[in-house]
């Protein structure tokens, strides 16, 4: 079992070579996986972080960027980040789900005031919910979150305009099929209709679902601008994402360079939060330029009644979360 260990340890942390100085010079190789596809916000994170550790270690840390699900999906990147075979990777935190389902809890629906809050509360330097979760993690899977990023905020798009929960009731919505997505459609007051994203504009023009909630890059990219009408500026969820890497690997950095990879990922993390800002915006244009229509509070959009009443429904879902979204809200 320890040379099987050392193996897939091996395979994730390579260390080249050792100078004449010793271990302070030697240079380590992490492999770093992510689903994200060329040119996209989460990819241009990975390889701004790989730019500016190797830099600011002088070489001995070389991150090497493998997008697009290179070394496999979601599931297979979580398994070989758990099992050593990769270093790190990044994805939502409730893709964490099978190993602690508690770091889904950073996905809850407006437990965040603002798209910076929701760096700050993930943060693990300064956030005790965070913090919590990643000894769990370290015990039960053998990894750590190290740091987080921000890919933008979910809205919600239908045929017709939505004001409130009470134009929702009973109609069938598009929920990504995960428990904590039911309950946030469950309580916008719609009845939460799986879809996968693939079928999903099709679904949409046969009447199957009359709405559903996404990104607006990925509302535009999916052309959904052809079978909806309106988009409701909810920023229902804050999507943003977990960086976790293997704990013996992690481990086997030295302090300073464990710190500077933590301070280059939170630097990289503000980052994103100007580009989803621009992203936002030019998205906006385009879809308003399709025919779209935007529906915010000034129009009469009631966000407290969606907020009260899908906080209402995960807390009656997950009330094991209740420590942990105070512990995110108390986050200034």
């Amino acid at each position: 079992m320890k040379r099987l260990n050392k193996f897939w340890i091996a395979a994730g942390l390579s260390t080249l070579g050792l100078l004449a100085t010793g271990w302070a010079q030697a240079q380590t190789k992490l492999r770093y996986a992510h689903v994200g596809v060329a040119n996209a916000p989460q990819t241009l994170y990975a390889e701004e972080v790989a730019k500016l550790v190797k830099e600011r270690t002088a070489g001995r840390i070389e991150i090497q960027v493998f997008p697009n699900s290179q070394l496999g999906g979601v599931g297979e990147m979580v398994d070989g980040i758990k099992s050593g075979a990769i270093a790190m990777g990044h994805h939502d935190f409730a893709s964490l789900g099978k190993i602690l389902p508690a770091t889904a809890v950073f996905n809850t629906p407006f437990v965040y005031r603002d798209a910076a809050h929701s760096l700050r509360a993930t943060d693990a330097r300064i956030s005790p919910a965070l913090q919590d979760v990643n000894r769990q993690l370290v015990e039960k899977g053998g990894m750590r979150i190290v740091g987080s990023f921000f890919q933008g905020a979910r809205q919600l798009t239908s045929k017709e305009k939505v004001l409130s929960p009470k134009d929702m009731a009973g109609k069938k919505y598009r929920g990504v099929p995960v428990k904590l997505w039911s309950s946030m459609i469950a309580g916008m007051g719609a009845v939460a209709t799986p879809v996968e994203v693939s079928e999903l504009a099709t679904a949409l023009a046969t009447g199957l679902v009359v709405g559903q909630e996404n990104p607006l890059p990925n509302i535009y990219n999916l052309k959904l601008y052809e079978v909806q009408k309106y988009v409701m500026m909810t920023d229902h969820m804050q999507s943003v994402l977990s960086v976790f890497i293997n704990e013996r690997i992690w481990q086997g950095i030295p302090a300073a360079d464990r710190k500077i990879m933590e301070d280059t990922m939170a630097e990289v993390g503000q980052k994103t939060l100007a580009w989803d800002r621009d992203t936002a915006a030019k998205y906006r244009k385009d879809l308003e330029a399709k025919g779209m229509v935007f529906v915010e509070a000034k129009d009469g959009l009631d966000l407290e009644a969606f907020r009260k009443s899908v906080l209402a429904q995960v807390n009656k879902d997950f009330p094991e979360w209740s420590t942990l979204i105070e512990q995110i809200r108390a986050v200034k």
